[in-house]
């Protein structure tokens, strides 16, 4: 039976470890993200699906079927505006940049386009709001 001790590291905080890891060897690296398993006492490396987390989490899309939903449908990037005004950006887009409910946008509009930026932290928030009434 394989069993697997921790649960591996994914988005954000798989590329964050593997920074801080660096100078170690892969299998090291690897093995220290979650990416192994023990079977009848022997430790085993699971590089394939330590790399493959480390594309995804880059971004990188390894199958033409990868992106689905769930439901059968492929992100398109394209989206239209709803009845009532609204622009719904679906969950295949929020997951695939790793974030959560919670996290906050500063909106700014342009010329035909409107650009989200994500909120790191108060001070940001802070200079986004000046930046906004100047």
């Amino acid at each position: 039976m394989s069993e697997t001790a921790t649960a591996p590291l994914t988005g954000k905080a798989l590329l964050q470890k593997v920074k801080e890891l660096s100078h170690l060897p892969r299998r090291e690296t690897a093995k220290r993200c979650g990416y192994y398993s023990t079977k009848d006492g022997q430790v085993r490396v699971n590089l394939t699906d330590f790399y493959d987390a480390v594309l995804a989490a880059k971004g990188v899309p390894l199958e033409p079927g990868g992106a689905k939903d769930g439901r059968g449908r492929e992100p398109t990037y394209r989206v239209s505006v709803h009845k009532n005004g609204q622009i719904v950006i679906g969950s295949t887009y929020t997951e695939q940049m790793g974030l959560k409910p919670g996290d906050e946008f500063v909106i700014k509009l342009g010329y035909k386009h409107i650009h989200l930026k994500q909120i790191e932290d108060d001070s940001e928030v802070e200079d986004s709001e000046e930046a906004l009434t100047a």
